[in-house]
């Protein structure tokens, strides 16, 4: 993290500042959509979007990545641990106790770029205090982390609505906490849903790009009533991961997961709108970015059982630089009086509308009647 960011967010305790330089190291090595976008934030804002995903980040590689061979009860052990520092650093800020001091140098030997860092507490002293300078829901936190526990023993999901639940904590709630830090010009309740659909939508994106590599860690995201609609079931994906071969059938699924995940990001679309102008483009950007893989998987031939999908680095370029002419937009209203203040601060006038970002939800909310979802032409 450069130093003018922690600056421009008022971040001055070198512990701290050391923690949230950690972060954005896991979100640039990691997060390559999320990364990008991010740096279309304001710079005072960037370090807090990169410790809720350091965190993220954290919880997420216990129960993926922890070193081989360890198995459930110790990636289980792994989070708890995880939970119990989080709860106590923000109990902590809520009782007013600062930072613990004295160790951010050895975190910045250790947590050096490329290097690991001392475990898991630069994530943790970052993101509560996140959470304390945003008043994040402590709620959120745990929504999430009870989702990421689930991983350790869910291996699929009968229904839809089963796989929702499960988001809710793993995806929705990413988008409730990242909105106190991008700032809205509506009620915050009113963005809030719109905001939860996001992180729903990016996260069923991810389930069908990776459909191959969670079958190799033993999972199925997608609801096997889909697949069932569709002649599918674990049984086929794993010899069309073990072969190579692909089956119609399949292809027919993951087309109607498609058709779904874009029917969630049709849910979330307005929501955009609602956003503080300067924090839009970063949104705008993922959004746009996160979509277009739905459209690399589909010029791969629905091959995600074999290969992940990937956008090509032009298009990413391309949309990032129409990200940049946003952000000079924004800033430049911003200046003149065109945009109004984010919700809190004071009084508002109603904003300028991007047809792309502001169109009205097209078709009806996702369903249980996985074969009725249609993409419009």
């Amino acid at each position: 993290m450069t130093a003018r960011e922690l600056d421009a967010a008022g971040i001055t305790d070198p512990v701290l500042r050391a923690a949230y330089t950690h972060c954005r190291r896991l979100n640039a090595r990691h997060g390559r959509t999320y990364f990008l976008a991010t740096r279309l934030l304001p710079a005072d804002r960037r370090p807090a979007v990169h410790a809720l995903y350091g965190f993220a980040r954290w919880a997420d590689d216990i129960v993926d990545s922890l070193h081989s061979g360890a198995g459930p009860d110790e990636r289980a052990a792994a989070l708890t641990r995880l939970e119990e520092r989080l709860r106590r650093a923000l109990a902590g800020h809520r009782h007013g106790a600062g930072v613990r001091r004295g160790r951010a140098d050895e975190w910045r030997a250790r947590a050096g770029r490329g290097a690991p860092a001392a475990g898991d507490e630069p994530v943790v002293l970052a993101v509560a205090d996140t959470a304390a300078r945003y008043a994040i829901a402590p709620a959120h936190f745990g929504d999430f982390m009870a989702s990421m526990r689930s991983d350790l023993t869910v291996t699929g999901y009968a229904t839809y609505d089963d796989l929702r639940a499960y988001m809710h904590g793993s995806a929705a709630v990413i988008g409730l906490q990242m909105l106190p830090v991008l700032g809205t010009v509506t009620p915050r309740a009113q963005a809030a849903p719109h905001a939860a659909a996001l992180g729903v939508a990016f996260q069923l994106t991810n389930f069908l790009r990776d459909v191959g590599e969670d079958l190799d860690r033993g999972r199925v995201y997608l609801p096997a009533d889909l697949l069932a609609a569709h002649g599918v079931d674990r049984d086929l994906l794993r010899w069309s991961r073990a072969t190579g071969r692909t089956d119609a059938r399949i292809t027919a699924a993951l087309r109607a997961a498609e058709a779904l995940t874009r029917a969630v990001y049709r849910e979330a679309r307005p929501g955009l709108a609602m956003l503080d102008p300067v924090a839009r483009p970063c949104i705008r950007t993922a959004y746009v970015l996160y979509r277009g893989i739905l459209d690399a998987i589909a010029d791969d031939g629905y091959a995600v059982v074999h290969r992940r999908a990937v956008v090509p680095r032009r298009r990413r370029a391309a949309v990032a630089a129409g990200g940049l002419a946003r952000i000079a937009a924004a800033r430049l209203g911003a200046r003149y009086g065109a945009w109004p203040l984010p919700a809190g601060y004071g009084s508002r006038r109603a904003p300028a509308r991007d047809a792309e970002m502001t169109a009205a939800p097209a078709g009806r909310p996702p369903g249980r009647t996985w074969p009725d979802v249609k993409e419009p032409g």
